[in-house]
């Protein structure tokens, strides 16, 4: 029998929270919004932390998982004023002495430049896409009979595979780094199970709906689904951090854009034992070394395909990269660390000064590093970019432990949430019903529920989806309904 409950509170203003908000209020249940921040966004804010003028994303940069998620594509974006743009080149991946692999929003452009490889790309990546349709709402979701299982199982197959057995396929040294470079987004060694799934989504990703950024940066993003959340009718109060649910009224539903650890402090002892032990059991991933530069000029990438890139993998060979993840989820420093590099002022000329230019980047490290990894991402960029150190003006340096510090949702600088194993893709924090929580109106709406980190908002859509046939079964079906479009 549901809970005679009026209204909801969302703790947390990541786009998970503000997607849960929105599901929500559209469906008529007045919501409030608390951030403990001045600023909502969670992992898409964007601030001047080198020089005045340079707009740099602090979290989040790059969002494939945003052009194909089901929850963002129901929002209308354009009347929100949101603008995505999508680079020439999505990706590239440059070697030392070959032309760097790409990937291309076309299927058949990505396989042709992977020369002898093309005929397996093809039959790997590109026999799915047209599945997509069918796959997406299962695979960005909880764990549940699949709507598709033909096509699901035609997926899984491919990405069950550890990356380092997936790659056996392939010949060229281009397709091996192409996907390693996907793989390590996963922030799991190459070698585990499983670690081929987030390759082969952000490869179909790009296809199907681009890597594309948010012109102005990330923060774009919030504040469209903030205008959306208050054209509602939905409040938002920011510089409101919750210690303890019991600072919340009794009577309304709570949903908590916050990792298990979080969760543990803020609910106390009204959590089960069993419940409390699955959170503590909850595992978390490598952290990463954020680096942020304001430079003179664009990267001077020896590549023109990477010169043309969004986003730009750095770490050679398939061995380079497997061996620095490797590293990184053993508690190692690696001197050649995998990086990831993003150059959105290339194509957004409001990131930077005229002829000047923004480099946002990262590498994988321990799980709470404190160790300063500045010298080791230059280190890398200027391999595949000579000259590049010349023209930085300014620099901003995050540890692990200073992610953390900025957004206790990272738990030693862990961004996805907790740990991608085939265990945590779908048990996060728990196998059955994951958004809900032991204590009946409280609901966990964080990367730490499926399907895990991205920017794609489908964490707080499903939860706000089981608090609403929980305690506003009339409703749910209406909220769903809505945000199609289908109902006034």
């Amino acid at each position: 029998m549901a809970l005679d409950y009026q209204e909801a509170v969302v703790v947390g203003s990541g786009p998970n929270g503000l997607a849960a908000a929105i599901t929500l209020q559209r469906a008529g249940i007045p919501t409030l919004l608390l951030e403990r921040s001045s600023s909502i966004g969670g992992g898409t804010r964007t601030a001047e932390i080198t020089l005045p003028g340079f707009k740099h994303d602090i979290c989040s940069a790059i969002h494939p998982l945003a052009a194909i998620s089901p929850f963002f594509l129901r929002i209308p974006w354009q009347q929100l004023g949101l603008e995505y743009i999508d680079p020439p080149v999505l990706a590239a991946h440059p070697f030392d002495d070959a032309e760097a692999a790409v990937l291309l929003r076309s299927v058949d452009e990505t396989a042709t430049l992977l020369g002898e490889d093309s005929g397996r790309y093809q039959k790997m990546i590109g026999d799915l896409v047209p599945l997509w349709g069918l796959l997406g709402e299962d695979l960005l979701g909880p764990i549940r009979i699949p709507r598709h299982p033909m096509a699901l199982s035609r997926f899984g197959i491919k990405a069950l595979l550890p990356a380092s057995a997936l790659v056996r396929r392939y010949r060229t040294e281009r397709a091996r780094g192409l996907l390693a470079g996907m793989a390590a987004h996963s922030m799991r060694p190459l070698h585990a199970v499983a670690s081929s799934a987030v390759a082969i989504v952000l490869a179909l990703a790009g296809h199907i709906g681009g890597w594309p950024m948010a012109r102005g940066g990330s923060q774009s993003i919030a504040d469209a689904l903030a205008r959306y959340f208050l054209s509602l009718g939905g409040r938002i109060e920011t510089n409101r951090e919750l210690e303890s649910l019991e600072e919340l009224p009794a009577r309304c539903v709570v949903l908590l854009d916050v990792a298990p650890k979080q969760l543990l402090k803020i609910a106390d002892r009204r959590l089960s034992r069993s419940y409390r032990a699955a959170l503590e059991r909850f595992r978390y991933g490598p952290g990463v070394f954020k680096l942020d530069l304001a430079i003179d000029g664009p990267v001077p990438f020896n590549d023109e395909f990477c010169r043309q890139a969004g986003t730009v993998h750095l770490g050679g060979s398939f061995e380079e990269v497997a061996q620095s993840e490797y590293d990184a989820n053993r508690g190692r420093i690696n001197e050649s660390p995998f990086v990831l590099l993003a150059q959105q002022s290339l194509f957004d000329g409001s990131r930077s000064p005229e002829g000047k230019h923004t480099v946002w980047a990262y590498c994988h490290t321990p799980n709470g590093s404190t160790v300063d990894r500045t010298e080791h991402i230059e280190r890398q960029i200027e391999r595949f970019a000579p000259g590049f150190r010349d023209r930085i003006l300014a620099r901003h340096a995050m540890s692990s432990a200073d992610l953390q510090t900025y957004n206790p949702n990272y738990v030693g600088g862990d961004i996805n949430g907790g740990a991608m194993d085939l265990m945590q893709i779908f048990a996060r924090p728990v196998l059955k019903s994951p958004y809900r929580t032991s204590i009946p109106n409280v609901y966990l709406c964080s990367a730490s529920t499926p399907p895990g980190g991205g920017i794609h908002g489908q964490c707080g859509y499903h939860a706000a989806q089981s608090a609403l046939q929980d305690h506003f079964p009339d409703l749910c079906r209406k909220g769903w309904l809505l945000l199609r479009g289908s109902v006034e």
